[in-house]
């Protein structure tokens, strides 16, 4: 079979302006970006046409090395849906250049199932990402200046929170010193570097809902606190208009197109073992308003992009699912049931059944938030029909819920119009109830961690260092009790131990420090040995991606 970007490239893209008339875009309201990309404006969402539209969530069974190919599924379902002659379009996230060049080498999706075009997606695209790290490095700068300019009148913070970010993954700037060398340089400071997805002024753009709002979570922002334990914030540097101005193209969805011509808006891109891992929410109502069905997905497993999902981003938004599709390979049971990373590939019933054990977990935590749940098989060459034939009985059997092969990798829409017949069914006469949360606005910040931990990850209970329950505290006493918390942890397990595959339950869940994100309006728990900025593998993707005769290679 040809590479994801030798499809990519056999395919006549359609100008984006026919992609928007498709599903009534106004083009004199896009703005354009070459041929082939849009940026659509905020003004467009119509709530009402929200309200109609039906929103389904594609997650996924725990993460392997071994991938499970949500995306490709999402998209696919997207194609699936307009084969069966449905509106349908998917709202995505963008991929990170950190990745990209790191570990993955693309994140558009995968064979006849992507987002396109493929390069400029997985690349600059329209500037997002840049502008989010410049609005970023931006407040850091002026908060130097800052410093610098007002230390003969006495001022100074007693302790600085924010730091730089950069869409790259590097190690060496995860602690660093500023300022050094003469005066002029600045003052010295203990500083560091998180990876952009990881920025707050990412979580701030995917929650805003509209301009106003984008800058007045920018004024809330807190950069430190002062010496009477006062928090210092943007707004009292005078400073969110000029951070607003460098967000106000950013802040429009990019609309874009799948490998048969359908429309996709790609827009945000926080990751959800580090952030809360969903595509903005100005993205998805503009997709809702523009569609009958809307796709769209969050990332890593449903412990992570699922929970955070309904707990932030439905809980702000307002956003209802019709509809969960959990997205399962064998590989990737097989990988949760004990077999080795290097013998996933062979035939292994009984590898397999004791993985159901990590699939099961996802499907009643999904279920417990009111949620009808379909069950998205991807399917490999190497999968045996008996294997196929055994997750299927378990599905319909055990945990009573639609199965459905997914083909839309090697046949795009036309692969998948098994699981879209079954969505659309399951829709019409099974759709998910009222969304249940996993806690009350009203609990104390400490239960709410406990609550995500116990009863969603299966932790017997939790423990806070020292410097995290100051911060709950601190938290509490500047209002910010009532937000949601968004759990950092390893995405390979529901434990905060990346070893600790399947179903782990009764183990103990360390939380290490607590981040303050008063203008995102969520308190981030940091738990086990998770970083905020990844580091390179050994053999980066980087040292396969070249230019040839003209054309990328690499980007797979």
């Amino acid at each position: 079979m040809k590479s994801d970007i030798e499809i990519a490239r056999s395919i006549k893209l359609r100008p984006i302006t026919d992609v928007a008339r498709d599903i009534n875009i106004p083009l004199d309201e896009i703005e354009s970006y070459g041929k082939h990309i849009a940026k659509v404006p905020e003004s467009l969402i119509d709530e009402e046409k929200v309200k109609k539209s039906n929103l389904i969530l594609v997650t996924a069974i725990t993460a392997t090395k071994a991938g499970i190919g949500k995306t490709t599924v999402s998209i696919g379902l997207a194609l699936g849906m307009n084969k069966i002659g449905k509106k349908a379009v998917v709202a995505l996230r963008e991929p990170s250049l950190g990745p990209c060049f790191g570990m993955k080498g693309g994140a558009a999706g995968g064979g006849y199932a992507q987002v396109l075009p493929m390069e400029k997606i997985n690349l600059h695209f329209t500037g997002d990402f840049h502008a989010i790290t410049s609005a970023n490095n931006m407040i850091s700068a002026l908060l130097d200046n800052y410093l610098y300019q007002h230390q003969a009148e006495g001022f100074a913070l007693k302790e600085i929170i924010w730091k730089r970010v950069l869409d790259v993954n590097d190690r060496s700037l995860r602690s660093i010193v500023t300022g050094l060398g003469p005066r002029t340089n600045g003052l010295p400071q203990e500083a560091g570097f998180d990876i952009t997805p990881a920025s707050e002024i990412m979580a701030i753009l995917c929650l805003s809902k509209d301009v106003d709002d984008l800058q007045r979570r920018i004024e809330n922002i807190i950069l430190g606190f002062k010496f009477d334990g006062k928090p210092f914030t943007v707004k009292d540097m005078g400073v969110a208009g000029a951070i607003t101005v460098l967000l106000k193209d950013a802040i429009h969805p990019n609309l874009v197109q799948t490998t048969e011509g359908t429309p996709a808006f790609v827009h945000g891109g926080p990751f959800a073992n580090i952030a809360h891992g969903c595509n903005s929410i100005i993205a998805t109502r503009t997709a809702m308003t523009f569609s009958d069905y809307t796709i769209t997905e969050a990332g890593f497993g449903a412990d992570l992009g699922a929970e955070k999902f309904y707990d932030i981003k439905c809980r702000k938004a307002g956003l209802q699912p019709k509809l969960t599709v959990i997205v399962a390979t064998c590989q990737g049971l097989k990988m949760h049931g004990g077999v080795s990373l290097d013998r996933i590939k062979e035939p292994n019933l009984e590898g397999l059944k004791r993985g159901f054990a990590n699939l099961d977990r996802h499907v009643k935590n999904l279920q417990s938030y009111g949620q009808t749940v379909v069950v998205a098989f991807n399917r490999f060459a190497t999968d045996s029909d008996e294997e196929v034939a055994a997750l299927k009985a378990h599905c319909e059997n055990e945990l009573h819920v639609g199965f459905a092969i997914n083909n839309a990798f090697a046949m795009g829409g036309e692969g998948a119009v098994e699981l879209a017949q079954l969505v659309v069914d399951t829709i019409e006469n099974n759709p998910s109830k009222p969304l249940r949360f996993a806690y009350e606005d009203s609990d104390p910040l400490k239960t709410k961690i406990e609550k995500v931990a116990c009863n969603i990850y299966g932790a017997r209970s939790v423990t806070f260092s020292n410097a995290a329950l100051k911060n709950l505290k601190l938290a509490e006493e500047l209002g910010m009790g009532s937000y949601p918390v968004c759990i950092a942890k390893t995405q390979y397990s529901f434990s905060a131990d990346q070893n600790n595959y399947g179903a782990p339950e009764g183990f103990e869940f360390e939380i290490k420090s607590v981040v303050l994100n008063a203008g995102a309006e969520m308190v981030v728990a940091i738990a086990g040995e998770i970083l905020r900025m990844p580091g390179l593998p050994k053999s980066p993707q980087a040292e396969r991606i070249y230019i040839e005769n003209g054309e990328i290679e690499g980007l797979s």
